[in-house]
């Protein structure tokens, strides 16, 4: 009969538990900055369709001679005021009006109360409430 040498092919627990440690120091090392890349994206993102709908208010009022008022809001957009014969859109894409990133409406306001702007469109940030810090700030079109 032959005898066999059996070696043991696995890990110790201590191999396991170093590389669990390893792990979790690399997930709370990288973590904290992915979620702060997330925040700064949705920012941005809201600023873009921020230009996106001043440029289509911008149509509007070449077409209309002025900018919707704040009770017709941005639906003016897509679905013409009534009696509204110079009416020419709609004036977006996709013929209908986005949300912010954080699924909130945007804010419409005409004529602006800031800068001396024609209107006001902005959203109130992840908390949907006025002012804040960090993903919370407001982002605005007058500045």
């Amino acid at each position: 009969m032959k005898k066999y040498k059996v070696y043991w092919a696995g890990f110790t627990l201590i191999e396991l538990l170093v590389v669990l440690v390893i792990l979790g120091l690399l997930a709370g090392l990288v973590g904290p900055q992915v979620i702060g890349w997330i925040s700064k994206s949705n920012t941005k993102v809201a600023k873009l369709q921020i230009e996106e709908l001043s440029t289509a208010l911008d149509s509007f009022r070449l077409d209309m001679g002025r900018y919707p008022a704040t009770n017709e809001g941005l639906q003016a957009l897509v679905a013409g005021p009534g009696g509204a014969s110079r009416w020419n859109g709609p004036y977006l894409r996709k013929n209908l009006i986005p949300k912010d990133p954080w699924g909130n409406d945007y804010q419409y306001r005409a004529p602006g109360q800031h800068s001396g702007g024609a209107f006001d469109l902005y959203s109130l940030g992840a908390d949907n409430a006025e002012g804040g810090d960090g993903e919370n700030q407001d982002v605005i079109s007058w500045q």
